[in-house]
């Protein structure tokens, strides 16, 4: 039961006569137009349910009311205003040319430069007896020879002979090693071959043999900080704004990069390498964020797109850098010392007008949108500024209780973002040459990113995404069935799994960004990215496993990849609809999708039902939002009884 009842006035009972006129005039019309919206929504409520049986027909005032001050039809929400003035002008594209773009760069430096700071080279034991002795000599007469496809060489054990006593009789050169002879670990260290890789962690720190596992650990340190860092930094960008957030998450990547060039020993090189997994992928995240909120809804694929093209180049790049830069110290400085020029933003980002607007600071908001407007050569509507003050001054009447109960996808999120990283690491171990396949990994993307542009536009977010996660990973399981050898067979379907979980990739944070609402965008998907991020934390340890089987780790990811791709089937479509802005909205959003809505593509009719309810309601409210402002002289009270 709902009841509207008149507050007591402001002043004591004495009515202007014109006041009261108007006042009946206004609640005859809500009434006329209450019975006629009304008879509309009854008669589409049961068109909808004849086409879908079990539906609900009137939703709750509350939810009624959270859609009315969200999605009004006079341009008080920001997607009804970007076409005016603009929904990718000239103020949108040097912002996201010259900035938001170039700021996505960093992320694939620091991701994956690490893979390069920890290169194994070919290694054997040293022996001081043979110090004089050619490399060749040594190896043949102290190393047992161990037969495979990786080394003709033992990289862990020597022959535990005198060798002082065996050189004084016989020719180094003449002397045959006998396989009988018996064997010890490497105690006085290991030589190695520093024809391709000049230093890494692994040469100055040997960490090889039982300390193989200790690069893993750094990737697995790398990837701890990521979860943490995207909520900690998805907490600040809902708090204090997109824009600071950048640039505390740059000054603390650089600050990582630089320590982990100064760093001595493993230990402290993997914490500074956690202070740079903070920031992954969060400096990636944040201008994406900020370029998504600036354009209006029929480019937010476009700008999607571009973000992941220019993270993409960033991959690209690396390879070349790593190629000319063998060692790691100046690796690290190389991939992370240009981007102190990216403090110089500091004068050209903007905040995210969405993000001034959802915490009410209004001037400051509506400042920037006049900016926009002016560079595009567009005139901001009048009625605007009035009209965002009204629905703040609403809102702040709203009970705030409700909150989201959980993030959109987790588990898609997390199947993805396990498989699409852990295929990157997986890249340089396989073919002959790790600086082309990592190349290869990465420019595979491209080609990746382009054809999903096109397909998500067209059939939405949520079945391409779907199918794309599990073609990746079937390509990924069928490698068992290839024999130890068929390492080219094996890399041209590595390729092909990359490709589809880069489009994928593509899709899955704009669309969780869609799902979440302006308030809680940027903790949204921190939080979801932190319960995926744990599985960043394993995925190390699941290619190292590859250092026995080849296609162990493929196959471990493509069953992630294909019971990820099916948990996404349940997510609501965001195609051509407008972000949500509230709390509320956020909950209401896809609140009624049913399993038999899983089999479409794009349910259009449901929200076309939903928006023509809103937009007669909205005929309804804006005559009791008169009552409510004339001369602040009547008062409307809502009670709602359950």
């Amino acid at each position: 039961m709902q009841r509207v009842s008149c507050g007591q006035l402001n002043k004591p009972l004495v009515f202007n006569l014109s006041f009261l006129v108007q006042s009946c005039y206004v609640l005859i019309q809500v009434a006329h137009l209450s019975s006629q919206a009304m008879s509309r929504f009854q008669t589409h409520c049961f068109t909808e349910k004849s086409e879908s049986a079990g539906k609900q027909c009137s939703p709750s005032i509350e939810s009624r009311l959270a859609r009315i001050f969200s999605q009004d039809g006079d341009g008080m929400d920001l997607d009804d205003l970007l076409p005016q003035i603009g929904e990718f002008g000239r103020y949108q594209k040097l912002l996201l040319w010259l900035v938001c773009l170039p700021a996505c760069v960093p992320c694939g430096f620091c991701a994956f430069n690490q893979l390069f700071m920890a290169d194994t080279p070919d290694h054997w034991c040293w022996v001081d007896d043979l110090a004089d002795l050619p490399t060749h000599t040594r190896q043949r007469l102290a190393i047992p020879a161990e037969i495979n496809f990786n080394s003709t060489f033992n990289k862990c054990s020597r022959y535990a002979v005198n060798w002082t006593e065996l050189l004084v009789h016989q020719d180094p050169e003449e002397l045959t090693p006998n396989s009988s002879w018996p064997t010890e670990p490497c105690y006085q260290g290991w030589e190695y071959n520093t024809t391709l890789i000049s230093s890494s962690i692994v040469i100055d720190f040997d960490l090889v043999c039982n300390h193989a596992i200790y690069p893993t650990i750094g990737l697995a340190a790398l990837n701890t900080g990521g979860p943490v860092g995207v909520y900690v930094f998805g907490l600040l960008s809902d708090r204090i704004g997109r824009r600071f957030s950048f640039f505390i998450c740059l000054a603390t990547m650089l600050l990582g990069s630089f320590l982990t060039a100064l760093a001595r020993d493993f230990w402290s090189w993997a914490a500074f390498r956690l202070v740079v997994g903070l920031t992954i992928p969060a400096i990636y995240q944040i201008p994406f964020i900020i370029a998504l909120e600036l354009v209006g809804p029929n480019y937010r694929s476009f700008v999607t797109v571009m973000t992941c093209l220019f993270y993409t180049l960033g991959m690209v790049l690396l390879s070349g850098v790593t190629y000319l830069v063998r060692d790691w110290v100046l690796l690290a400085w190389v991939t992370s010392a240009p981007f102190l020029l990216y403090f110089v933003y500091w004068w050209y980002l903007p905040e995210s007008p969405r993000w001034l607007l959802a915490k009410g600071r209004l001037e400051e908001g509506y400042k920037i949108l006049e900016t926009l407007a002016k560079v595009n050569n567009k005139e901001m509507p009048s009625s605007f500024k009035l009209k965002l003050k009204q629905r703040m001054m609403l809102q702040r009447t709203r009970s705030e209780l409700s909150r989201l109960k959980k993030g959109p996808g987790v588990s898609a999120l997390f199947a993805n973002e396990t498989v699409y990283v852990g295929l990157s690491y997986y890249g340089p171990s396989l073919g002959s040459d790790q600086y082309l396949s990592f190349l290869l990994s990465a420019l595979v993307e491209i080609p990746s990113y382009l054809a999903c542009w096109v397909i998500m536009d067209r059939w939405g977010r949520r079945w391409p995404l779907c199918i794309a996660m599990i073609l990746s990973g079937v390509s990924c399981i069928v490698t068992v069935l290839l024999p130890d050898d068929a390492v080219e067979t094996t890399l041209i379907l590595y390729l092909f799994s990359k490709f589809a979980i880069s489009a994928s990739f593509l899709i899955i944070y704009p669309f969780a960004g869609e799902l979440y609402p302006t308030q809680l965008r940027g903790i949204g998907i921190g939080a979801s990215a932190y319960i995926s991020g744990l599985g960043l934390i394993l995925i190390p340890f699941i290619t190292y496993l590859g250092m026995e089987m080849l296609v162990l780790p493929l196959v471990i990811m493509g069953v992630v990849s294909v019971l990820g791709g099916l948990s996404g089937l349940r997510l609501p479509e965001t195609l051509h609809h407008r972000l949500p802005q509230t709390v509320e909205e956020g909950e209401e959003f896809g609140k009624d999708w049913t399993c038999a809505e899983c089999l479409r593509c794009v349910p259009e009719s449901i929200y076309i039902t939903l928006h023509y309810t809103v937009t007669m309601q909205m005929k309804i409210f804006k005559y009791v939002l008169f009552l409510i402002t004339y001369k602040q002289k009547l008062k409307l009270q809502l009670v709602v009884f359950n």
